[in-house]
């Protein structure tokens, strides 16, 4: 499903690292986290425009190579070796672990006028570990819109982020249908984790957390079948959007950093039958939990829905108002 651009040469797995455009926000005392995209400078107009691009390849170039020489061997998981002169990372190896030819990575870091795609700049933002608003402010000066972790969603309005929050104890996220989580309450938070807002926002997906964070995924019972489930639904999906950036991102991502997925994925399943919707999640800090999983959708044509989990007997009921508390507990001891 995945097309490779002409500057790729291999996949590799890279550790996720930063680049959305999330903030949180929090209408109702920090209940809720949500996405907060932010906008794309404008290229200049009229006989400015050349002189602009220019400037911004130049400043592109120098942020480039100063995240660059910031990070050392180490932390990419390279040998430092004995004879290394050049401060931090070199740029053959700054090429090969974003998958893109050296010649081509120091023409960018030369502010050569070349393409770049979104799917290089993703590579380049995870391999050089930059964080939320260093990963915006490459994708800004390349002239690029990020693609990850979600598209913009003009349903989330503060009355629907006040709803997020009403109703906890009942955990409710709001995801779109490539399972990018956009917005969710406090007990959301800790259902299937320990602290969903200690995830990097580019990772706050379903999926990436399904088949790729072990916290995640002990939490889910029956884990196979939903990893299963979730990639017929996803391949679904992604029929109406085989050209989107962000879709190719997901599944190349997915494909490079679980083997499961990849075996997954070659079925070629589609999701067309019922499912139960009552699951059965193993929370770290109350143990078994048993809650029926409800859709509202909000933007049928986006994908946007509210997802809720409502307890199904007088236990879970109850565990979930202790996980409201231990949450409740945790930000106050934050602030």
């Amino acid at each position: 499903m995945t097309t490779m651009t002409q500057e790729s040469t291999a996949p590799r797995p890279v550790k996720a690292i930063d680049p959305a455009q999330r903030a949180v926000i929090d209408p109702a005392q920090r209940a809720v986290s949500v996405t907060s995209p932010r906008p794309v400078d404008p290229e200049p107009h009229g006989s400015a425009a050349p002189r602009g691009s220019e400037i911004r390849r130049h400043e592109l170039a120098t942020f480039l190579r100063n995240r660059r020489e910031r990070i050392t061997p180490e932390q990419v998981g390279l040998p430092r070796g004995r004879r290394r002169r050049t401060p931090g990372l070199r740029r053959e190896e700054v090429a090969q672990l974003s998958a893109v030819g050296v010649t081509w990575y120091t023409w960018l870091e030369q502010a050569r006028d070349i393409q770049v795609s979104e799917q290089v700049l993703d590579a380049l933002a995870r391999t050089l570990l930059l964080d939320t608003s260093e990963r915006a402010h490459l994708f800004r000066l390349a002239g690029a819109v990020d693609p990850t972790p979600a598209a913009r969603c003009p349903t989330l309005t503060p009355a629907l982020l006040e709803v997020l929050s009403q109703l906890e104890p009942v955990p409710a996220c709001i995801q779109n249908s490539r399972y990018d989580i956009l917005a969710y309450n406090r007990t959301y938070a800790r259902l299937m984790m320990r602290d969903l807002n200690s995830v990097p926002p580019e990772d706050r997906n379903l999926m990436i957390l399904a088949y790729t964070h072990p916290e995640w995924r002990e939490s889910i019972v029956l884990l196979d079948e939903t990893m299963r489930v979730m990639a017929a639904k996803l391949r679904g999906s992604m029929a109406g959007h085989l050209g989107e950036p962000a879709w190719k991102l997901l599944v190349k991502r997915l494909r490079t950093e679980s083997a499961e997925f990849r075996e997954i994925w070659e079925r070629y399943e589609v999701y067309g039958g019922s499912r139960s919707k009552t699951k059965q999640f193993l929370n770290p800090y109350v143990g078994l939990l048993t809650v029926d999983h409800t859709d509202l959708w909000l933007a049928p044509d986006m994908g946007a829905r509210m997802v809720t989990y409502a307890p199904v007997d007088e236990q879970s009921r109850e565990r979930l108002r202790q996980l409201h508390e231990i949450a409740l507990t945790a930000e106050t001891e934050a602030a």
